[in-house]
């Protein structure tokens, strides 16, 4: 499989990374980033060919992954358009992949000439670490093969998941997109609170990220609810119940349930804008 990257940031590198590890010599990639900074690094550790700007190489490619920076992409599918339309009357045209927060696939399609063949994804950072979780949708103008391609290339870095409705790709932002800021957000005040009754910085970042990971496997090992998994550290008049009703009083989960639907509504909202004539 020959996959182009246009954009070699962060999530680039990480996808180039993951591939390169799971295909060895069989990940083909060229990577297209006016940043000779960037092409050099990734020529150098992942053996990518490289270009400074969209050439011939990207159309044969069975993939491109759009990788760059959502207020870019306009342009970017502007200088890709030209390409997909010969392509397309060849017969031959690729998978187009893209990992831009807020950029609508009909949006997408209509500047890049109408094509038809995307999937549009929303990854978070933890992908930068392999652990990812990527969730997907495919317009109608994807094959079979294209959506086994694009689950493929998001494997890479993480687990996927598929949406029948593009629409809940503002909710799967919502919880997973930006979801890691909302972990380090909790870490922060566990941390705090650790230093303020009497334990180091470095003891409260301790004990805080290793109970956020242990907690987390044990509920992906556990056959049972969220719910049922919290009950039973919960014993009445306990330690934790003191803590899980001062929360309740707080009003921390509506709060958490709100600051959600906030962000799914950012998501819409990005894509309007994002999208307008």
């Amino acid at each position: 499989m020959k996959i182009a990257f246009i954009g070699g940031g962060n999530m680039a590198t990480a996808l180039i990374a993951g591939l390169v590890k799971n295909l060895g010599a069989g990940a083909q990639v060229h990577v297209v980033d006016p940043n000779a900074d960037a092409r050099e690094k990734l020529a150098a550790q992942y053996g990518a060919a490289t270009a400074a700007s969209i050439d011939a190489a990207v159309g044969a490619c069975d993939v491109i992954v759009l990788a760059v920076k959502p207020q870019q992409m306009r342009d970017v599918a502007a200088a890709l358009a030209p390409q997909l339309a010969q392509l397309t009357q060849l017969n031959n045209g690729p998978l187009v992949l893209s990992i831009a927060a807020g950029i609508r696939s009909v949006d997408l399609s209509r500047w890049l000439g109408g094509y038809g063949a995307i999937v549009r994804t929303m990854p978070n950072t933890p992908a930068l670490i392999g652990m990812g979780i990527t969730g997907m949708v495919a317009t109608s103008g994807v094959s079979g093969a294209q959506r086994a391609a694009a689950d493929s290339v998001m494997r890479a870095v993480g687990e996927t998941v598929w949406l029948d409705d593009e629409a809940l790709i503002d909710p799967v932002t919502a919880v997973s997109g930006s979801g890691p800021a909302y972990v380090f957000y909790f870490l922060e005040a566990m941390q705090a609170a650790a230093v303020e009754m009497g334990l180091s910085a470095e003891q409260g970042k301790a004990l805080a990220l290793a109970t956020f990971a242990g907690a987390a496997e044990l509920a992906a090992q556990s056959s049972e609810s969220l719910e049922v998994l919290r009950q039973r550290v919960t014993s009445k008049g306990g330690t934790t119940h003191a803590a899980i009703t001062s929360m309740e009083a707080a009003g921390v989960k509506p709060a958490i349930m709100a600051a959600m639907r906030a962000a799914a509504a950012r998501g819409r909202e990005l894509g309007e804008e994002l999208g307008a004539d």
